[in-house]
């Protein structure tokens, strides 16, 4: 477990996380303490056990397992006992397919829409091979839209159905 030390030689956990206390005198508690918890910008190599992804990004421990398995999202390190670690990047990437399953895209199409988002982030396509990605990233652009317009159909429809179900 990556453990870092503090300036007093404690141990910290989350490297990101900074607790203080303050010692603040209430009315009939003359000793009372009070705890703050402030959150910083995770340092870029902080990294998430699959609990704390899957809280973040509402998927299921199965599920973060199944896109391991698959290799549509792999965790980025595992400690030395074998859990999965995660980073931002990683928690990203797994959001942005956790956008596209009620959309209904296929464990393939997001495979492909990470491919296609990595290489133009990492800005190292010639000309053609940028225009490509982009012209592939606009068809998912309007698929994701036409879907979405099909599910916007379907919720008026069932609004539609719940309020005949109201009047009877």
């Amino acid at each position: 477990m990556d453990t870092r030390a503090d300036t007093d030689g404690r141990r910290e956990l989350y490297p990101h996380v900074r607790v203080g206390f303050h010692r603040r005198r209430h009315p009939g508690h003359p000793a009372a303490s009070v705890r703050l918890v402030t959150m910083a910008e995770p340092s870029p190599d902080a990294t998430l056990h699959i609990g704390a992804v899957a809280t973040r990004t509402e998927l299921s421990l199965r599920t973060l397992r199944h896109y391991d398995e698959v290799g549509l999202v792999r965790p980025s390190a595992r400690s030395e006992g074998g859990f999965r670690l995660y980073t931002e990047d990683d928690v990203e990437r797994l959001l942005l397919v956790r956008r596209m399953k009620p959309l209904g895209f296929t464990l393939e199409e997001m495979a492909e829409l990470l491919e296609i988002t990595d290489a133009l982030e990492a800005g190292t396509l010639d000309e053609a091979g940028a225009g490509d990605a982009r012209s592939r990233l606009d068809g998912y652009r309007a698929a994701a839209e036409e879907r979405r317009a099909g599910l916007a159909r379907k919720l008026a429809m069932a609004d539609e159905f719940i309020a005949l179900l109201r009047t009877r």
